[in-house]
């Protein structure tokens, strides 16, 4: 029995901190407690803003019910609020912005990572990056004077034209005004290229070179590469970049507003007038009255995008966590 004991003592040994001076000790609980306190402090933040989000929207929500996510009326002069209308507009614009900005980055990341020659890949790599430090009204002024005159010039109508006897088709492009969902999405893309794109680097670089020669040594080309190889083994951190970018595309407020419209109908029309959630909370927080019930509605689209993100943030890890067999 004893010698089970002295075994025992010999494989658990003493917390190293019992043997720490008592400043170091002091100094160690010291971080402990400043650490809990500020994981403490955001959840209490967390909190916050979804119980003011929750108190504030109450009254439209009372006044609506359920079906103020889903209708698709905003009336400020008769007091109809519904979000659907919004919730459409954010997941459209939001949508096209990755599926423009999704293979784009894909492309850049290897363009940087395989294609380049070393002496370029900082300087032109920086450069990317530099996009994101460009603010979002500069992106929506671009949009509002170049990219929605352009747009309206030189694609919707050649667009429309070419699906106007299309079924389905000829509804989702018809014709309509530079300043639309579809532009708004385009924004969107811009934006967020060189987020997913500064991620999608770093990915690529962690794939083992020994992989890719292998599969170069076997005769693929550089595109068989990329897709049997780099995406595959990175495929769940690219995952999370791509819904890092989502996330900043849902709450983006200036660039959206100044190009897409504002129009509170709903359209099956990519090339329509449209709003999203952000962009309604901007132009018209403003004109809301204090206990008023548009007021509530607008906190009501608030609440709206936080439950969307969240779901945006859900899924992300559901795709991005390792699954156990």
């Amino acid at each position: 029995m004893t010698e089970a004991v002295a075994t025992k003592a010999i494989l658990r040994p003493e917390p190293v901190r019992a043997h720490l001076p008592g400043a170091m000790l002091a100094a160690d609980r010291l971080f402990s407690r400043t650490v809990q306190a500020t994981g403490l402090l955001v959840l209490l933040m967390l909190g916050a803003i979804i119980v003011m989000l929750a108190i504030g929207a109450w009254p439209a929500l009372r006044a609506v019910g359920l079906p103020f996510f889903w209708l698709p009326q905003w009336d400020s002069v008769n007091e109809q609020f519904g979000a659907g209308i919004m919730i459409y507009g954010t997941l459209v614009t939001s949508v096209i912005a990755l599926l423009v900005a999704v293979p784009l980055s894909i492309g850049v990341a290897y363009f940087l990572t395989e294609i380049l020659p070393d002496a370029l890949r900082k300087p032109i790599g920086m450069t990317v990056q530099l996009l994101a430090a460009v603010p979002s009204i500069i992106y929506g002024m671009w949009g509002f004077f170049v990219l929605a005159p352009w747009l309206a010039e030189h694609f919707i109508l050649d667009v429309a034209d070419f699906f106007v006897d299309v079924p389905v088709l000829n509804k989702l492009f018809d014709y309509g005004s530079g300043n639309s969902i579809f532009t708004a999405g385009l924004v969107l893309a811009v934006m967020i290229l060189p987020l997913i794109t500064a991620m999608f680097v770093e990915i690529l670089n962690a794939t083992p070179v020994v992989l890719k020669e292998a599969v170069y040594g076997l005769g693929a080309t550089r595109f068989e590469v990329i897709r049997d190889v780099a995406v595959p083994y990175g495929r769940r951190a690219m995952i999370g970049a791509v819904m890092l970018g989502l996330g900043r595309a849902l709450g983006e407020t200036m660039a959206v507003t100044f190009v897409i419209g504002n129009a509170t109908r709903l359209s099956p029309n990519l090339f329509a007038q449209g709003a999203t959630i952000a962009s309604t909370i901007a132009n018209e927080f403003s004109e809301a009255e204090f206990g008023s019930l548009k007021l509530s509605a607008l906190l009501g689209l608030g609440l709206t995008l936080f439950i969307i993100s969240f779901i945006v943030l859900l899924l992300s890890r559901r795709f991005v966590q390792k699954k156990v067999v």
